[in-house]
């Protein structure tokens, strides 16, 4: 081998003062993959801002081309004659089923198609044509007037863009599946405009982990994303309500019943979704012709009730500005009820998050008109029912209770509502489970697999977190090609490689001494300033003993090599620490 020539030999003055500042940055700003991971997710959150607010405006595009009108949806069918309220929401079914059958062509074995999959199921991997089929029908729905929420599209797009970046990146399964989540926590964040609501909703529910690792990505992902869609939209309240006052501790006994009353409904109201599901099943009707008749469905009931349409946004801040006569409302709250089911159970692409806001609060309003009637001299307000029943309801229905409070609290801005929320979604949520009320996403996630899923994620093994990103040399490598090597790659330490062989290890401490001295430059190669034999890790082993490995190594990358000492890759100890805090949690079965 010819000897390496002297510019490649010396590091140059310019490429050493770069090399010291590096130095001089990671003695003071100790930035970890862990660190890389959050501003991952900051970017992440503004993309996902966007990409909601286009969905939004496209939304309300179509729905202008649907009906004729502009402007709220209840508004609009209230103007349209009865014979377009009946045919808008079938046509839009039909055009969202029509779509559906391309989705169901284009789904692959090694992209998910929506984002509890890939982050509970599958390995952070996303498929972006599935996805924007799979909006692309909840854009036909939702436009068209159909009783579901647009929430689920929002954060099927803000999740697809997460998975395409940590693809791009060619990042480890667990940043991608974390990435994934903090675009679910910003499509959430976007939605109901509650940042800390959108980080708990995914941590709760899709991951079922609070720790910091993971709820940190989510909480940046979520903020982030909030300011961009108040920037875009403003920052007022989503359903600012009338100002509510506990007068007595006494009253607190009403809201215990009302927490009570909403555990015991709320088992029923996802069972009723569920038979929904059954019924249409039982037709095996094409998809296009099944969301069409759940289209018509809707259609029939907004002929008598044109409140029945959308996902009930409208109806919830009519409900908390009242007075609404209980009668009225118990009617709008029945066909509601069947409209929500209709679209649900036909298969259309949405969520039903806000028309279970609606539902609880309407349960709320008309127990707070039951105790008023039964109590007349404590002056009930039933509105202040109707806030309580709200997050209760929403508890009870979705297996989270903290994100229920915190979602409560974001969306009315009344801080005097927490400690009655407190006490009844809690006391909500214990009932339904206690009388075996399954949470309203338990059921999606099994249909997934998640349970088989989490087993195999807690077995796995360091090789399948393992990355190729780390920067590779050989023994001979001169001492310009060692400093330089730092500059072009963003880790702390290069990896000495040889036939395939592992060797040893460079870090920048370990050049900080020779920067000074010019004239050894052209004397040293990579194995004079290696440090051989360090701790490395092996792909068969698991994820605990990784980390107590990396606890005593103090380092924040670890090679991983092969029983004959070939060289595989590197895991860090942000992955670990992501994967053990984000594999998800056991689903609930049936009867437990």
């Amino acid at each position: 081998m010819s000897p390496p020539r002297k510019s490649d030999a010396a590091l140059g003055t310019p490429a050493r003062r770069l090399v010291k500042l590096r130095i001089w940055l990671s003695e003071r700003l100790r930035l970890s993959e862990f660190h890389v991971t959050v501003l991952w997710a900051g970017l992440i959150g503004l993309a996902g801002a966007w990409t909601c607010a286009g969905f939004k405006e496209v939304t309300e595009y179509l729905h202008h081309i649907f009906t004729g009108h502009e402007g709220g949806y209840i508004e609009s069918y209230r103007a349209m004659p009865s014979w377009r309220r009946l045919l808008a929401p079938a046509l839009g079914g039909v055009f969202a089923g029509a779509t559906l059958m391309l989705h169901r062509r284009l789904k692959t074995a090694k992209s998910s198609a929506d984002y509890m999959e890939a982050v509970v199921v599958g390995e952070g991997n996303l498929s972006a044509r599935a996805s924007f089929v799979k909006s692309l029908s909840a854009l036909f729905s939702s436009a068209s007037g159909a009783s579901i929420g647009r929430e689920g599209p929002l954060v099927q797009l803000a999740s697809v863009v997460s998975s395409l970046i940590g693809r791009l990146f060619h990042m480890p399964m667990a940043r991608k599946r974390l990435l994934v989540a903090a675009g679910a926590a910003a499509g959430v964040a976007s939605a109901y405009n509650a940042p800390v609501a959108g980080a708990f909703f995914v941590a709760e529910i899709v991951l079922g982990s609070m720790a910091v690792e993971s709820l940190a990505p989510l909480v940046v992902s979520s903020i982030v994303a909030t300011l961009a869609t108040r920037n875009i939209y403003g920052g007022e309240a989503l359903y600012s309500a009338p100002f509510f006052e506990l007068r007595s501790n006494a009253e607190l006994l009403c809201y215990l019943s009302l927490g009570l009353f909403s555990g015991l409904i709320a088992p029923a109201y996802i069972r009723l979704l569920k038979s929904g599901e059954w019924v249409f099943s039982l037709l095996k009707l094409p998809l296009p012709l099944r969301l069409g008749l759940g289209g018509l469905i809707v259609g029939g009931l907004a002929i008598v009730h044109p409140e029945v349409v959308g996902n009930g946004r409208t109806l919830v801040f009519s409900v908390l500005h009242g007075p609404v006569p209980w009668a009225v409302l118990a009617a709008i709250l029945a066909c509601k009820l069947l409209a929500t089911t209709a679209t649900f159970g036909s298969g259309a692409v949405g969520g039903v998050f806000t028309p279970t806001l609606f539902t609880g609060a309407a349960t709320g309003y008309l127990f707070g008109v039951g105790m008023a009637a039964c109590f007349p001299q404590a002056d009930f307000d039933p509105r202040s029912f109707a806030l309580v029943g709200m997050g209760a309801f929403l508890a009870a229905a979705t297996g989270a209770p903290v994100m229920a409070i915190i979602m409560l609290f974001e969306l009315t801005l009344s801080d005097q509502v927490i400690l009655p929320a407190m006490i009844s979604s809690v006391l909500a949520y214990l009932l339904a489970r206690a009388i075996g009320g399954r949470p309203l996403y338990s059921a999606a996630l099994e249909r997934k697999g998640a349970a088989a899923v989490a087993q195999h994620l807690a077995a796995m093994r360091v090789d399948g977190l393992m990355s190729g990103d780390a920067a590779v040399l050989s023994p001979t490598a001169t001492f310009g090609e060692v400093g330089r090597a730092f500059l072009q790659n963003r880790h702390g330490s290069i990896y000495v490689v040889e036939n395939e062989r592992f060797l040893g290890v460079i870090s920048l401490n370990d050049i900080k001494a020779y920067l000074d001295q010019p004239e050894l430059e052209s004397l040293l190669i990579a194995r004079d300033v290696m440090h051989e034999d360090p701790p490395q890790l092996h792909p068969g082993q698991g994820m605990n003993e990784a980390l107590d490995l990396f606890s005593r190594a103090e380092r924040e990358r670890l090679p991983v090599t092969a029983p004959d000492g070939r060289y595989l890759g590197s895991v860090t100890r942000a992955d670990v620490l992501l994967f053990l805090a984000g594999t998800p949690r056991q689903v609930e079965k049936r009867g437990n």
